[in-house]
């Protein structure tokens, strides 16, 4: 045997790898809850002005949060308030892949780290149902 360009020759004769194939399971299907994108986007807005008005009911506050959102290439930044006075919520990622080395899915919930750059790590995603104990109104949680 020689070993030539790191593939093992057998006889001078280079041998045939066949990659094997690949077996798709319910496992690596998205879990999206039978939502759509845009149903869960609603969705996390939603649940930002409830737990805005939750905080609200104890100090007698009752305002209508002035959410938008601004979308990019890779995340959707969730804006919160008017013109002169606008905070970054957070960012909801658009596709799946890795941010800064780390793996991420369609949907994940990060925090901001300034008003254009996204924070290493997911807090959550739009889609699991238990999404609205990843963040609050004023963002989402530290881990």
């Amino acid at each position: 045997m020689d070993i030539e360009n790191g593939v093992t020759m057998i006889n001078g004769i280079k041998p045939i790898i066949k990659p094997k194939p690949v077996i798709k399971t319910e496992f690596d299907k998205p879990k999206t809850n039978g939502l759509s994108f845009d149903d869960a986007m609603t969705n996390l807005l939603s649940e930002i002005q409830v737990s805005y008005n939750n905080w609200g009911a104890r100090s007698g506050i009752d305002k209508k949060l002035d959410l938008s959102l601004d979308k990019g290439r890779k995340f959707i930044k969730v804006v919160e308030g008017s013109i002169g006075q606008r905070r970054v919520w957070g960012f909801v990622s658009l596709v799946d892949g890795t941010h800064k080395g780390l793996p991420l899915k369609k949907g994940d919930i990060m925090k901001a780290a300034g008003w254009s750059g996204v924070a290493k790590h997911s807090r959550g995603n739009i889609f699991d149902t238990e999404m609205h104990k990843s963040f609050s109104w004023t963002g989402p949680n530290y881990l």
